[in-house]
């Protein structure tokens, strides 16, 4: 069986190939994150305590850590998985994942040295790797090199030269963040005095408008008094009648438009009614205008005449006699 051995301090590596199954079932049984103790395992490693951080089964499927299974087992992994990245946003997708229990079916298992035994191992503790990255925040850069406050933190990031055949050597150094400084304080402080405008802005804008409200209210305070005013002592108040008809335009339930009074009465009848009004008045009684005027009287027909004249013949006769 293969072994991955780290030594986080230095951050060394190294495998070792072990064929001894009496030496490797010392790990059998044992879960990830238990500690083995290296003096069962070889003399080498004696005084050594090593930490079981994972491994690959025979197949290539990854131990996972608490799936409590000696074997394999098909799970339904999302985003925060272990042993799973999703290419798409809400993505799931069931995986074979091997259990966290250790057993023969392993074809390698992942340490890492928790505790240096008596003697060092041979290009594992006994060598020291320099640093291919160094801390990329401001504080953890003074941190780091122990920096005041008023040091430039610029002239202390960890830089790595990048040799290339046929090409300049280059040197590469990562961008420090929260760095503090000349042009972020100037910024900060346009913010804040921006802040401070739109702050007195808003305050003389709001001291306006309850001023302004305060008025309206006084004026509809003094004309509501005055209409009650108007109304306890029996005057009222002229209406509007700019832009509007003092008759309005009804219809009849004939479906005749009638114009009505301000007090809502019929000012126009039907014709037909009116007609039938009059012709009743006359009927009845006289007008003025027919007793100061009289009418002209016909002219006496034959009948009447012949009737009058023998009188006066009769006249005549008496005084011839």
């Amino acid at each position: 069986m293969k072994f991955n051995i780290s030594y986080p301090v230095t951050g060394a590596q190294k495998s070792i190939v072990i064929d001894d199954d009496k030496k490797v079932s010392k790990f059998y049984d044992k879960r990830m994150g238990a500690e083995v103790v290296g003096d069962d395992v070889e003399e080498r490693f004696k005084g050594y305590v090593f930490k079981i951080t994972g491994g690959n089964d025979k197949d290539g499927f990854p131990m996972k850590q608490g799936v409590m299974v000696r074997g394999r087992v098909r799970l339904l992994l999302s985003k925060g998985h272990s042993t799973y990245r999703p290419r798409r946003t809400g993505e799931k997708k069931r995986k074979s994942v091997r259990g966290c229990i250790v057993g023969p079916d392993l074809s390698v298992i992942s340490l890492a040295i928790v505790k240096v035994g008596d003697g060092p191992i041979e290009g594992l503790t006994d060598r020291k790797l320099p640093r291919r990255l160094g801390p990329k925040r401001a504080n953890h850069i003074r941190k780091l090199f122990n920096l005041k406050k008023e040091d430039d933190v610029r002239l202390y990031v960890v830089r790595r030269k990048i040799e290339k055949e046929g090409k300049k050597p280059k040197v590469k150094s990562p961008k420090i963040q929260r760095l503090v400084t000349d042009t972020r304080l100037r910024r900060k402080r346009i913010y804040k005095a921006e802040k401070k405008e739109r702050w007195a802005k808003n305050k003389k804008a709001w001291a306006d408008y309850v001023k302004v409200l305060a008025e309206f209210r006084k004026k509809k305070a003094a004309h509501l008094a005055k209409k009650e005013e108007e109304t306890t002592t029996g005057k009222v108040a002229p209406a509007d009648t700019k832009g509007k008809d003092s008759k309005k335009t009804t219809k009849d339930t004939k479906g005749k438009d009638t114009k009505k009074d301000a007090k809502g009465k019929d000012t126009k009848k039907d014709v037909k009614k009116d007609t039938k009004t009059v012709t009743k008045d006359t009927k009845t009684a006289p007008t003025k205008d027919t007793k100061a005027a009289p009418t002209k009287t016909a002219a006496p027909t034959k009948a009447t005449t012949t009737k009058d004249q023998p009188k006066t013949t009769d006249t005549k006769k008496t005084a011839k006699k």
